[in-house]
Order: structure tokens, then C-alpha cells, then sequence
């Protein structure tokens, strides 16, 4: 049970299930590594297996800290949200510096893995705030899940960034824009959901020694 939340086991050990509920505010955030199976066909299984629990081991470290909640891993891709299932009135703030910390991290591990010769990871994060639905799916293998369109804004967000770089949705953005400096990137078309606007997240406003992220072609998707 130590792979759901703790109120959420509690209620599973002390009643013998869970009832799904509706949050209306809940920050979900994706991340995903750009050309992953090319990079993985040049490994043995065991070293893709490694280089993800590194590196997904750093971004367990990064959701504690900011006390989100990993929802799962699918893959390569990794999934988190905020304001679940306890509430949290800064969770929008801290899913953000989630992700530029992931992003941080990964320039820290590509420095290592260019030393050593070998290809860096770049990786796609995306972020959107609304409503979803929560539950515990499962018998013998539980798991704690989300649903929900906030869900699928998310993952378009992810899968319609750059890597290296944290995109945020209109609704996202409208949340943050005082704390964060973000640059609009206009209308862009997103899969099954037509065009939305989305923003880079650039930095953070109360950091005097932040610096605007400058886009890199190599970085584009």
C-alpha cells in the first residue's frame, strides 16, 4: 500500500475500498524524453532500465520536496499532480518548480553523460491545471489514478513542448503569471483538441539571478 497515498491506503486498510472523488483544481504534469526508443534500441535492457530509475528516482526526490503526488510511470514518460488528494493552495507554484527542477537535473546528468561519451536525454515537460476525478483501480495490484480532460490537456501540453523546456497551458498560465516570466508561443495545434495557446515558462520573477531560457534548435521537437 505504500504506493498510494497514505490517507488514501488508510481508507483502503480501514474500510476495504476507496470512493473515487472529484477535485476541481488539480495541476497535472507529463514529461517525456525526446527520440527515447531511438536511444534505447542503442542500449542493453538493463541500462535503459537504469538510466530510467535514475533518473526517475531524482524526480521522486523533486515530487517529495514539493509535496505532489506521483501518479505513475508509463514508459519513458512520468506523471505527477498537485492538490491530490490532500489540498495544497500552492500546488499550481510548486508543480512548476517541479518541472524547472527536473529540467535542471537533467542538464546536470546530460554534463555527466557527455563526459563519458555517451548520448544525452533530452526531455519534454507540460502542465495543466483543472478538474479531474481520482480513484484506486484494482484488486490485487492496486493503483491510484486521474481522469479526466485535465488530464488529456496535460499530455498535449508535454507532447507539444520542446525539450528542455516546461510549456504551460492558457489556464496554467493565468495562474502563474504573476510569479513566473513566460514567453507566449501563440495558437498551437494540439491532437484532438484543436488550438490552444500555451507558454514557456522562462523564470521566475522572485529569483534575482534567474536567466530567460533561450531556445536552441537543437532542442526542437
Amino acid at each position: 500500500l505504500n504506493i498510494l497515498p497514505k490517507e488514501v491506503a488508510s481508507e483502503l486498510q480501514a474500510t476495504g475500498g476507496s470512493k473515487p472523488r472529484h477535485f476541481e483544481q488539480v495541476s497535472v504534469l507529463f514529461t517525456d524524453f525526446k527520440g527515447f526508443t531511438s536511444i534505447a534500441d542503442k542500449m542493453t535492457p538493463e541500462e535503459v532500465v537504469q538510466e530510467l530509475n535514475e533518473c526517475f528516482m531524482a524526480f521522486d526526490g523533486i515530487m517529495e520536496k514539493y509535496n505532489l503526488e506521483k501518479i505513475k510511470t508509463i514508459g519513458d514518460s512520468y506523471m505527477c499532480a498537485g492538490n491530490i488528494p490532500s489540498p495544497d493552495p500552492d500546488h499550481v507554484y510548486k508543480i512548476i518548480k517541479a518541472g524547472m527542477e527536473i529540467q535542471e537535473f537533467m542538464e546536470r546528468y546530460n554534463v555527466i553523460r557527455t563526459e563519458h561519451g555517451m548520448e544525452t536525454w533530452q526531455i519534454r515537460i507540460g502542465v495543466h491545471v483543472g478538474p479531474v476525478v481520482a480513484g484506486v483501480v484494482g484488486i490485487k495490484k492496486y493503483a491510484y489514478d486521474i481522469w479526466g480532460s485535465t488530464v488529456n490537456v496535460a499530455s498535449r501540453m508535454e507532447s507539444n513542448a520542446m525539450a528542455g523546456r516546461v510549456n504551460i497551458s492558457a489556464a496554467t498560465y493565468e495562474l502563474v503569471k504573476d510569479r513566473f516570466e513566460c514567453s507566449h508561443r501563440g495558437k498551437i495545434y494540439a491532437k484532438n483538441l484543436g488550438e490552444l495557446d500555451m507558454y514557456f515558462i522562462e523564470f521566475e520573477k522572485t529569483d534575482p539571478t534567474a536567466k530567460a531560457i533561450h531556445t536552441d534548435d537543437k532542442y526542437l521537437v
